[in-house]
């Protein structure tokens, strides 16, 4: 491939791999390589959140994936031996999302999943094919490969999108900086065959003094991830523990006898994010651009939203002759979300690891009073389940975010409606004109001139109750969140915002 309508993604992880995919069924062209010999062997990241859900519903993805993986309805929470509380998702989610529940999903089947749906597009991932560097050369970008023989290629593309990880060479090669620190605890993770009373399908977390557990159910049989913290003192030789060398306190204390483990692995937990996602032609996705703690299973999801926003945009450059600058606000947009994230997470992970008599009063004797009192709350239960599930990401200050009708803002995820699911139609990758009740006539007659399907529900109590606005138009962008609200549903405001966001390429 040396044309410059065509983008080179390093790293076929779940970020590169949904980056392709959403490119190609765009209609831009791709190349895919990664340095590693065949796809992981290890389920790394687990949790599939609903907001990736949601989008997975553009390439028909979402049911392959609820098929394949495990609905975790609840979490509880255990200290000294004892359930202390049980958050079950349902009750916070159903009226948000079509997928109250956090689905675990190993990424290990996850990948191969992604690689099959790219390959029937007729795509196949470059295996032992290294990035050595790259040049920006204004009107494209060359990129340096070595492949498996040794041999090296130089190669042009439109644009290199790094998803390769927190090692990222298009990161060192953009120059960026990766701030942020590492954590004081040494973790471990575990794959294992289990029996008891928390062996169930739900995820459990134990507080307990000086040690931390969370069980990831895969199944209701028995088999799921733990993670837990390992001691300090055997940090020095992480690559020779196993699973009998770690603290078994907390794992017995929930009732889970361990029968076999399938596979063992320790880690330091990082949290950065880099200075800038995108420099020129080369832009960074996924773990490339942030890494955090994995609390609330938000890793892969991130990467995987990172994707799917800039696949659009990039399609609208190569494809319709958008102006460059929509692509600025990639940067704008995930790069405020995941500082938001880095501090979410950190919050919760200092709070789950910290030391001392204070510490440890507050997780065992605290935390599981307050909890379930908390969750008991609905806006309390409500807004937790929308920052685990990602429904909370919006966009405000986006470049390309404007208005607000009703509660409504530029820049929000369209709210989900159950009684009609509105979110039906955003399975086309594509702008759409969303209208609860009348929709005007001049309205119409400009969707239809523009190519943009115009969306009209009857307006009611539902469409209320999530702050939608009877007859107002709400201009939906490819990834589901609003570009524009107009109370008016004016065309020619509409008009205006599409001109100043996709210059004279409009949406068709």
């Amino acid at each position: 491939m040396n044309s410059h309508d065509n983008v080179l993604i390093v790293g076929a992880g779940p970020t590169g791999l949904v980056l392709a995919l959403w490119l190609t069924a765009q209609g831009v062209r791709v190349r895919i390589v990664d340095k590693t010999r065949a796809p992981g062997t290890t389920s790394r990241a687990l949790a599939v959140q609903a907001r990736t859900l949601e989008l997975y519903r553009q390439l028909d993805l979402t049911d392959a994936v609820l098929a394949a993986g495990h609905r975790n309805p609840a979490l509880n929470l255990w200290t000294r031996g004892t359930k202390r509380a049980t958050l079950r998702f349902g009750s916070a989610g159903r009226d948000m999302t079509p997928y109250p529940f956090v689905l675990i999903y190993p990424q290990d089947r996850h990948e191969r999943l992604l690689i099959a749906r790219l390959e029937a597009l007729g795509v196949a991932v470059e295996r032992q094919t290294e990035c050595l560097g790259f040049e920006d050369c204004g009107d494209h970008v060359a990129v340096q490969l070595r492949a498996a023989d040794g041999r090296e290629q130089r190669c042009a593309a439109a644009f290199v999108a790094g998803c390769d990880g927190a090692r990222s060479i298009v990161r060192h090669q953009m120059g960026t900086g990766f701030p942020g620190g590492t954590y004081g605890k040494f973790f471990y993770v575990a794959d294992v065959q289990a029996r008891g009373p928390a062996a169930s399908g739900d995820i459990h977390i134990a507080l307990d003094e000086a040690d931390f557990v969370a069980w990831l159910a895969y199944n209701d049989r028995g088999q799921g991830r733990l993670i837990g913290v390992a001691d300090n003192e055997d940090a020095d030789r992480a690559d020779t523990l196993t699973f009998d060398d770690v603290g078994h306190r907390a794992i017995a204390r929930i009732g889970l006898e361990v029968d076999q483990v399938h596979w063992f692995s320790t880690y330091r937990v990082h949290h950065r994010v880099t200075d800038r996602y995108r420099q020129g032609r080369a832009f960074l996705v996924g773990d490339a651009a942030h890494i955090h703690s994995p609390a609330g299973g938000q890793g892969m999801n991130t990467g995987i939203g990172d994707a799917i926003n800039l696949a659009w945009k990039m399609a609208a450059v190569l494809r319709r002759g958008a102006p460059d600058a929509l692509l600025d606000s990639y940067e704008a947009e995930r790069r405020a979300f995941a500082l938001r994230l880095v501090e979410t997470t950190d919050r919760v992970f200092q709070f789950i690891t910290a030391d001392g008599p204070f510490a440890d009063f507050v997780r065992t004797r605290i935390a599981p009073i307050v909890a379930p009192l908390a969750y008991g709350i609905d806006d309390v239960r409500e807004y937790l389940f929308r920052i685990l599930s990602q429904t909370l990401i919006s966009y405000h200050d986006s470049p390309i975010s404007e208005g607000q009708a009703g509660e409504v803002r530029g820049g929000d995820r369209l709210p989900w409606v159950r009684a009609d699911d509105n979110h039906a139609p955003l399975a086309a990758i594509a702008w759409q004109v969303h209208v609860y009740g009348a929709a005007r006539a001049d309205l119409a007659a400009w969707c239809a001139v523009q190519g943009i399907a115009l969306q009209r529900f009857d307006f009611g109590a539902p469409h209320a109750a999530v702050g939608l606005q009877r007859d107002a138009a709400y201009l939906i962008r490819p990834d589901g969140h609003v570009g524009c609200a107009d109370p008016d549903a004016s065309a020619a405001r509409l008009e205006n915002y599409l001109r100043s966001c996709m210059g004279q390429a409009g949406a068709a």
